[in-house]
Parts: structure tokens; sequence; C-alpha cells
């Protein structure tokens, strides 16, 4: 394969900054990396594609590949992963005590079909047997007024999903009392700023996170990496070159990572990392942020599963109809 010009769209994770500061190469590819926030990538991947190689919300990525409508292929690279009990806030007066008492409320997140949204829902589900139809879910920005769904949205009637007046945010919305709950991946500015009005449902989450990774084995997938549908085609082993460089750049990350966890000086402004890197693969294994698909296989069904439960695709995906043939069977390590 010749040198190709190809373009891509990422947020500098330290997984992926060796391929977007040149590192790891792509084979056969001249890249030029552009370094953008997720939300400004998601907002033009779905309908201009700027970008030939790109991350992308896989919520949004399930929900356009089952119409067909997707302008990308994935390939097993999953660049952003998050537990999301955290993600869950109460206004302290509204009388929510546990995950059940959200049904009937008014709960605000920023887009109904985002990936956290999803994940947090069908968790909410499947371990605290929320009825998330029950919800009543009002959309806008967290903290800031004036966002809206990304794609349109095609839910039954008795699905209460409507968003917030233009002028205002989820935050604000909290606060003044119109809304009793929000799911959200940024917290609201109340919480973060100590407003004892807002707290999260979950007292203690990272425990909630632990106990559910312990008894489910999932490490839900938020982000992953497309490649242009026509390139692919256009291109066979283009799909290998861009898996084979995104592990590798994990690799390289997690090798990182542990030598300032190991080191004898803590070049980081975390005091406990150490402890909290030791607790982490105590828990889920020395390879705890696994690519490939047969590695993420349940957590891959769970994605397909909870997008079709949710009224978003249009039917439930195989984990296969995902990814790029060529990478079905490459190891993520």
């Amino acid at each position: 394969m010749t040198d190709l010009a190809l373009s891509l769209g990422c947020w500098d994770y330290d997984r992926c900054r060796p391929v977007l500061d040149g590192r790891v190469a792509i084979d056969g590819v001249e890249l030029a990396p552009n370094v953008l926030y997720p939300t400004e990538i998601f907002a033009r991947a779905f309908t201009e594609a700027p970008f030939d190689i790109s991350e992308l919300s896989a919520s949004s990525y399930v929900y356009q590949t089952s119409s067909g409508d997707c302008p990308y292929v994935a390939i097993p690279v999953f660049v952003s992963r998050a537990f999301r009990h955290g993600g869950i806030y109460v206004r302290a007066d509204s009388g929510i005590k546990e995950p059940k008492d959200l049904e009937g409320r008014a709960v605000g997140v920023p887009e109904y079909q985002m990936t956290m949204a999803l994940w947090a829902r069908g968790i909410l589900a499947d371990e605290y047997g929320v009825d998330f139809r029950k919800l009543k879910y009002r959309t806008a920005g967290t903290n800031e007024p004036g966002r809206k769904e990304r794609l349109p949205l095609a839910l039954p009637d008795h699905m209460d999903v409507a968003a917030l007046p233009e002028t205002e945010s989820l935050n604000g919305a909290m606060l003044a009392g119109r809304l009793d709950a929000m799911i959200s991946p940024m917290p609201p500015t109340a919480f973060t700023e100590g407003d004892p009005r807002v707290r999260r449902l979950f007292a203690d989450p990272v425990a909630e996170e632990r106990a559910y990774f312990r008894r489910t084995g999932l490490f839900p997938i938020m982000h992953l990496i497309g490649v242009r549908k026509t390139l692919l085609a256009e291109r066979p082993g283009l799909g290998a070159a861009v898996h084979r460089a995104f592990v590798e750049a994990r690799r390289l990350a997690m090798d990182e990572l542990a030598r300032t966890a190991t080191a004898s000086a803590n070049r980081l402004h975390l005091p406990w990392l150490a402890a909290e890197w030791e607790t982490t693969r105590a828990l889920m294994g020395d390879d705890y942020w696994p690519y490939g698909v047969a590695e993420n296989r349940r957590d891959l069904e769970a994605l397909c599963r909870y997008s079709s439960a949710q009224y978003l695709s249009g039917r439930q995906l195989d984990v296969e109809e995902l990814f790029d043939p060529e990478t079905l069977e490459l190891s993520g390590t």
C-alpha cells in the first residue's frame, strides 16, 4: 500500500497520543491529526464526516449503522470507556433516595441518544429494575444552554422526551426545581461548587461501579474509531493497519502509566495514583482496557441490545456488523 494522505479527528487521550504525535505510524499512511474535543467531533462526524479516520460516539454509530446511513465503519479500538454510576445526580429535596425513585420524574440529559445516557439507562434497568420508559427526559447542555440532539429521534409516543427552552441548561433547571435528576458525563456546576442542593444518586459511586464490574465483567464502551467506508472499500488492509497502530499506541500508554505508578518519584499531581493503578489491576486484570472484538464481545452485545431496547437502532445488530471484516479476528493486545 503506497503512502496515502489521511486526516484523523480524535481527542488527545494518552492511549491515542502516540498516533497523534507520530511515535506510532499507520502503515502506508501520511497522517494529518486534528485534536478536538469529542463533542465537537461528533457534531460533524455523522453529517459532513470531515475526517478520514474519526473518533465516534458508540451509541450514534450503532444507531446510524442499523439504518445503513453511517459514512464510517468501525475498527475494534475503544478510545473512551467509563463507568457511569457517578454521572447520575439528583436534587437533594426531590425525595429520590434509590434508583427506582427516578421513575415518573423529570430527568435531564444532554441528549437522549448519547452513549453515556444509553449505558446509564441500561445499567439502571438491568441492575436496579428501573423502567427507563417511565422517566421524563428533558434535554439541554449540562452547564451551557443550547445543546440539541445531533441525530433525529424516532421514539414511540409513550416516551416523554422534550427539549428544555434554548436559554436553559440542565444545571439551571435543576436549581430552579424544574428537574428532579440529571444524567450527564460532565458534572453540573452546582455539584462541583459544593452546592448542597445537588448530590449524586449513589453516595459511593466508585464502590457501586466496582461491584458492577465484579457482577457483570462489563466496562462500558463510550467511543470507538471509525474509518471512512469508501476508503476501506478502495484500500484493502487499511482497517487492519489502523487497528495495529492504535493497539500499539495503547500498549505504549499503558507501559508509560505502569512506569509512572511504580517510579520512586510521582510525576503527576495525584497522591494515590500508584494505589489506584494497583487496585484497578487487581480487580480488572493487567489488560484492563482491552481492544478487539473477542475481548469485548459482552460489552458490545450489551451496547447493541441497549440501542434496540431504547428505541434507537431499528433492529438489534450483531456484533460483527459493527466492524470492518478485516479486523474481526485481530487481537486487541
